[in-house]
């Protein structure tokens, strides 16, 4: 599908800059700002770089202020919005046209009868971005002017100027930035035929989305130098900014290299995609390039290949939960197995008393385990990779970890995870701990502790003992006890169905007894496991909490997180940190439960084309947020405006995921 926007958009602010773009290096990195060019976001920054991939992400270059002189007419090209709420320079209002050329931004601006192109996109592997700006049309010579605003801060934090002063020197074809002793050097280099040092501050820019969640939003950027050339009809202006002094200035290599790798992503796409009727639609293509952007580089001691899954762009890491659910989506559906293989590898390394971690904190320090969810998640994202490739050297791997997790679950492990003998289910949790993936904390309060027997979590436990007997007669391993302690856990996970409302509890046997709340979390006990011989609960069972899960929790963009008849149910996410977190699980709409839930449609109801039906609102939502993604999460009350992340990987995965198995089911 065709992304692009006309003066309509373009040239109207609160449409412009509500609309965000991103590109990504493969390693952590990523640039991403708004279509209008104003910063609105602490996050956003034309290069973000990731100094301990996926890692440490410091942002160096924020913006460039570009205005171009043309028949002795100044058209400024970019825009700021100051402390002041003043919104100068305004150089929206020359964009005529923004699109996307696979996933690489390109806006187009006319200056009276000159039209000059400009794109953004980075080098894979690398910290490494490119500007290039070519002019296209033009009666006469054009002036084009650069100002490079930098800074070097984590990507969480905000900058005042201060008397701080980076150092700028000048080196061949650009300058060397180094923020201040022992900081990493990084470099601005251009074909530009003026290179003139400025070494001063720009303050106030005033960031409109941090104040609408509550946190500081001033900010302050050092203007490091201007970049001044004459452009004629067929000439480009590329400027690089990149932590590699030797970064080339090929810009037209660069994003040759650039339009070559992804036409290798879409080729291996079509190549593996179920047939359906002949042709995927082109917005799930969209999501074939999206999902890339997530899978990422995480080098380990003996696999310098190693790979991981960014949850989510900006502000997240790689987590364990995230990667094990996104995994099979971003990957297998894609026909990348590979990638899968290396993943899994990967996280079998961090494996600790029968848990995965659930999160890589961004300062390198030891792996957080505070979750009972993500290692069952991988038992899942195995047997789907598994089902893929049959890679018995893998399983052989794998096998004797799986086995040792099993056991730390039976005899117990961290935070009361421990296995209950009288009724085979899982027991998790202990107080000012978050387990589940409704994990939100502030401070010293759990919003959502789900403390006890939650449901999704033994519909995974079920499902790891069945696929552990499987892979136990695959590899030659005695499968016995798997069997014998899955059929007990599904005999009595009937506990969970409460005939009188019609559904499944969401906890059981918690410190104040059963949680009888409508959550989305039931589903999974529809379509997992994969086999359908061994359900866990019948089929009039499984059409009834589709059922009431889609008259009180699904929307056009996902399932909310509780339903709106619960006293506790919150419509709208925004405020403060407190305010958010206290929404977050509590009726906002998660983009990911739109998979599970449309799978459970059509395992109930054999009907492609309505679940279809449920999918397609995914494609209008590509151009509303994070053009060419999907965001993470919505409000709950109407219109269930986008929030959160612009791009998040389990959104990603389990919308290609639900359109591979619909089309299977063609």
């Amino acid at each position: 599908m065709a992304i692009e926007f006309g003066r309509d958009i373009c040239g109207e602010l609160s449409s412009a800059e509500a609309r965000e773009w991103l590109v990504t290096n493969g390693i952590g990195g990523y640039a991403s700002g708004t279509i209008s060019g104003l910063l609105t976001r602490r996050y956003h920054g034309l290069l973000v770089a990731a100094l301990n991939p996926p890692l440490g992400r410091t942002l160096l270059l924020a913006k460039l202020d570009e205005t171009a002189l043309y028949d002795e007419r100044r058209y400024p090209l970019s825009a700021n919005r100051w402390a002041s709420g003043l919104v100068e320079p305004q150089g929206y209002r020359q964009m005529e046209r923004f699109y996307l050329e696979g996933t690489v931004p390109v806006w187009r601006f006319a200056c009276a009868d000159a039209l000059l192109e400009k794109r953004v996109w980075m080098r894979q592997g690398s910290n490494t971005t490119y500007v290039q700006y070519a002019l296209l049309r033009a009666t006469q010579p054009l002036t084009l002017s650069l100002k490079a605003l930098v800074n070097y801060r984590d990507y969480h934090g905000d900058t005042r100027a201060d008397a701080w002063q980076m150092s700028v020197e000048p080196i061949e074809e650009g300058l060397c930035m180094t923020a201040f002793p022992g900081a990493v050097p990084f470099y601005l280099l251009s074909n530009a035929e003026r290179i003139s040092p400025a070494r001063d501050w720009y303050r106030g820019f005033d960031l409109a989305v941090e104040r609408y969640r509550g946190l500081t939003d001033r900010e302050d950027h050092f203007h490091a130098a201007t970049f001044d050339t004459i452009l004629t009809p067929g000439e480009s202006l590329t400027l690089v900014a990149s932590t590699d002094a030797n970064a080339s200035l090929n810009g037209t290599g660069a994003l040759e290299a650039k339009h070559d790798r992804e036409r290798l992503l879409l080729g291996l796409w079509n190549a593996n995609r179920p047939p359906a009727d002949g042709t995927a639609p082109d917005w799930i293509d969209r999501l074939v390039l999206a999902a890339d952007c997530f899978i990422v580089d995480r080098t380990v001691a003996d696999d310098p290949e190693g790979k991981t899954i960014v949850a989510g762009y900006h502000w997240f890491g790689d987590w364990g939960r995230d990667t094990a659910i996104a995994l099979p989506g971003l990957t297998l559906a894609t026909g990348r197995p590979e990638i899968a293989r290396s993943i899994l590898r990967t996280f079998a390394r961090y494996v600790d008393r029968g848990m995965l971690p659930n999160r890589f904190p961004d300062t390198g320090e030891i792996p957080e385990y505070n979750t009972v969810d993500a290692t069952l998640w991988y038992f899942e994202a195995i047997r789907a990779y598994y089902a893929a490739t049959e890679d018995d050297d893998l399983l052989r791997e794998l096998f004797p970890i799986l086995a040792d997790i099993i056991d730390w679950h039976r005899r117990g492990t961290r935070y009361n995870i421990h296995l209950d003998a009288n009724d085979g289910l899982l027991y998790a949790g202990e107080s000012g701990v978050q387990l589940t993936w409704m994990d939100a904390k502030v401070g010293d309060w759990v919003v959502t502790p789900r403390i006890g027997k939650p449901v999704e979590v033994n519909v995974l436990w079920y499902n790891a003992l069945r696929v552990m007997a499987t892979f136990a007669r695959r590899v030659g391993q005695p499968y016995g006890d798997y069997e014998a302690i899955a059929n007990r856990t599904q005999t009595h996970f009937s506990r969970f169905w409460n005939p009188a409302l019609g559904y499944c509890c969401d906890v059981l046997d918690g410190p104040e007894g059963d949680d009888d709340s409508l959550r989305p979390n039931q589903l999974f006990a529809v379509i997992l496991p994969k086999a359908t011989s061994s359900p866990l609960l019948t089929a009039e069972q499984q059409r009834a909490i589709v059922e009431a899960c889609g008259r009180k929790l699904l929307t056009s963009h996902g399932l909310r997180s509780l339903s709106p008849d619960s006293p506790q149910y919150q419509g709208h996410y925004g405020g403060n940190p407190l305010q958010r977190d206290g929404a977050y699980h509590q009726g906002t709409v998660w983009g990911w439960l739109l998979g599970p839930f449309v799978q459970a449609h059509l395992r109930v109801y054999r009907n492609p084309t309505q679940a279809l039906e449920l999918l397609e609102p995914m494609a209008n939502h590509l151009v509303a947020c994070g053009v060419g993604s999907l965001s993470e999460i919505f409000d709950g009350d109407a219109p269930m405006m986008p929030r959160g992340c612009i791009a998040q990987a389990w959104t990603v995965a389990e919308v290609l995921n639900a359109w591979v198995a619909i089309a299977r089911y063609f």
